[in-house]
């Protein structure tokens, strides 16, 4: 159970600044986020673009030579409008952007400074999807999809509201983030459409009109029916849309990582069942939607979750990459021909990695294998299989390449450095330094920052944490703890990044005389399957387990107070913070949950089946992870907050344990945010965590 110390932000006797932070400033950012310069890569070069000062400037990454592409004045002049900032762009095509101005989506052409393209969206359009080949967008209005060049086309006309097409599907699970997928020479667009006919609804209070209104929204919920999701392709030529003829599994099925055949006559869907425990790698031909074949199939008895499409080699499209941790223990990569036969691992390392480009010789990826909480960048040769490491300094790393593959930005930070950002040769030599962040908490007075390890409940792993010890420590005081935890799947809370990967609330927190403390326990990634499959079919008891392990570790110091212990967490968090307090009521007095899971069966089918299965096929784990069953043991003191519009947690999860406190005459406090959805935001958010601090304040 000892603790490894790798690092610490600053000597705590420093006293070089003494200012503290505001609660605005710890919950908005203002002026103490590090922020390296904006850049992006032009779309088909190795120019990469930045704003120096009130213009758009051009750097040739080969020469170094810098060229105004764009002033303000310009942007100004061809907009025929009045910004007093460039707003957000894209690189949309060489030598042009795009961007929304007025209702319209517009592509200038850089070198001509003139309007390329400008296409009216309808109020309220979203998935606004841009094509270059096509020179224009698609979008969906309603439940509908459409294209427009200048002209719009309806590619759906579906009257039924539970058809909805080209939107994301699955509740924007496993990597799905968008519905609509262009072919390769843009002469097709794939598109989801989902049928939500079957889906229960649940209804959200909206109190912004006269006598208040019900919105209802599709909540599928786990056991219950889901989604059915098919595949269509719309040709250009035809006009017409055809569907995709998958018939693996039951209805309920998930289609995931959409990936078109390079050459456009194929698309290429990974089918998982509802169970999220079998993938099959199906291809169907995009002209008629006829299956061609399965080229393997992937299994796991506890999950899995596919979440990467495909990468077609760009010299050689008769094979691709694809991404897996179901048959090494580790995310990796995988070479494949198109006849389904594996040729080679690619990344064979005991560590997560996550693909990043390929270069006709070298795949480039980023990887946990110098440690859990860095990412670097490597390349593998496809051939030879000969690694080579790009990214030397320790930290975090953030990959962007250029479209020749020729260069990558390289945007890092550690612990103690807040920000850099390079550019750098695809062997790793570093060209030109383009930003280095100032420290911005110089002016103040910080706590301590460390991290370090705790072993795992079960001895196996080692279970990073951040410290943050008050302003001003002295060993010989003993200080109250605040634990902050998340703890769910794909959430890594600690990093070797600028401080931390810290909350600036912590460090709020630390300087009105607390400990704060920070891991990630099994169920989180970037560890190996087996790290995050620990979950299975009882989530909460791992991870309860590991943090009871860190907060064992931690209090053992005697400058912590052992009678004032508090825990705080937001959604899986929240889930967390109720299941510590109502389980380990000797170790937290006081706690703030916030849009907590209470109960599994009542989340929805695609997060919650995957970890817990079902109250029919797991009724001992649904038992056993119920927060209604432990409102009875509540003893300490427990604010519950809770967005009343939450379409992520719904209302019923807190609003049933405050039902079951009440049954048992258990106090409990509640404050609910009116119009806030899952996560209470913007100027609200200074609200929220005012009267997280306050609570603590009135009873740690």
């Amino acid at each position: 159970m000892a603790a490894m110390a790798v690092s610490t932000m600053a000597n705590p006797n420093d006293k070089s600044g003494e200012k503290v932070l505001t609660m605005e400033q710890a919950v908005m950012g203002y002026n103490i986020i590090p922020r390296t310069q904006f850049t992006a890569w032009d779309a088909t070069g190795c120019d990469y673009i930045y704003l120096k000062g009130s213009s758009l400037v051009a750097v040739n990454a080969q020469k170094l030579t810098e060229t105004e592409v764009l002033s303000l004045a310009e942007l100004n002049g061809v907009l025929n409008s009045n910004l007093k900032g460039f707003p957000n762009f894209s690189m949309c095509a060489e030598g042009k952007l795009s961007l929304m101005n007025n209702g319209r989506f517009v592509v200038i052409d850089l070198i001509n400074k003139r309007v390329d393209k400008a296409i009216s969206i309808p109020k309220g359009a979203t998935d606004i999807t841009y094509n270059a080949k096509r020179n224009g967008v698609a979008y969906v209005v309603g439940n509908n999809l459409y294209f427009n060049d200048g002209t719009e086309i309806a590619i759906t006309n579906e009257k039924d509201k539970n058809i909805v097409s080209g939107t994301t599907v699955s509740r924007s699970e496993f990597g799905i983030s968008n519905g609509i997928f262009w072919s390769p020479d843009g002469e097709k667009l794939a598109y989801y459409q989902k049928d939500e006919s079957n889906v229960t609804n649940f209804p959200l209070l909206d109190i912004t009109t006269r006598t208040g209104s019900l919105v209802e929204i599709k909540y599928p919920m786990n056991g219950m029916a889901s989604e059915i999701v098919s595949l269509y392709v719309y040709d250009f030529k035809s006009g017409k849309s055809t569907k995709m003829n998958v018939t693996d599994f039951d209805k309920e099925r998930y289609l995931t990582n959409i990936t078109w055949a390079p050459e456009s006559d194929k698309v290429y869907i990974q089918v998982l069942n509802r169970a999220q425990k079998e993938m099959h790698l199906n291809v169907y031909n995009a002209a008629d939607g006829t299956f061609i074949n399965t080229l393997f199939t992937d299994t796991e008895s506890r999950f899995m979750e596919p979440i990467r499409s495909l990468y077609f080699l760009s010299n050689d499209s008769d094979k691709f990459i694809y991404t897996t941790n179901c048959r090494d223990g580790y995310k990796s990569l995988y070479l494949y021909g198109t006849d389904g036969k594996l040729i080679k691992r690619l990344t064979p390392v005991d560590a997560d990695v996550e693909f990043v480009g390929y270069d006709g010789k070298r795949v480039y990826y980023t990887s946990a294998e110098v440690s859990p909480i860095d990412n670097h960048l490597f390349s593998v040769d496809i051939k030879s299989g000969k690694k080579s490491r790009l990214t030397k300094e320790p930290g975090w790393h953030k990959i962007t390449f250029s479209a020749d593959m020729n260069y990558f930005i390289d945007t890092y930070s550690s612990l103690n450095v807040p920000g850099v950002k390079q550019l750098v040769k695809n062997n790793g030599q570093v060209v030109k330094s383009i930003t280095v962040c100032n420290n911005p908490l110089a002016d103040y007075n910080v706590g301590e920052v460390t991290i370090g390890t705790v072993k795992s409940a079960d001895g196996v792993y080692d279970n990073y944490y951040r410290l943050i010890k008050p302003i001003d420590f002295d060993s010989t005081k003993c200080y109250p703890v605040i634990l902050y935890v998340y703890g769910g799947p794909h959430s890594q809370l600690v990093k070797n990044s600028w401080l931390a990967e810290i909350r600036y609330w912590e460090m709020y927190m630390a300087q009105h005389g607390y400990v704060v403390f920070v891991m990630d326990n099994r169920g989180t990634p970037n560890r190996g399957a087996e790290y995050e499959r620990a979950i299975h079919k009882y989530c909460g008891q791992a991870e309860m387990a590991d943090q009871i392990k860190g907060m064992e570790w931690l209090l053992s110091h005697s400058w912590c107070d052992r009678n004032r212990v508090g825990v705080h967490g937001w959604s899986y968090g929240g889930f967390m913070t109720i299941s510590l307090i109502t389980n380990y009521p000797d170790i937290f007095k006081v706690a703030v949950a916030g849009g907590p899971v209470i109960d599994w069966k009542w989340y929805e089918i695609m997060y919650g089946e995957r970890y817990m299965e079902t109250a029919k096929t797991n009724p001992d784990g649904f038992a056993k992870t119920s927060l209604i069953n432990k409102a009875k043991d509540l003893k300490g003191k427990l604010l519950i907050c809770q967005g009343a519009i939450d379409n992520v947690v719904v209302w019923e999860h807190s609003l049933s344990f405050i039902r079951e406190c009440i049954k048992n005459n258990v106090q409990v406090d509640y404050f609910p945010y009116p119009c806030a959805e899952h996560n209470v935001m913007g100027k609200d958010r200074i609200h929220l965590m005012q009267k997280v601090t306050n609570y603590f304040e009135d009873y740690l």
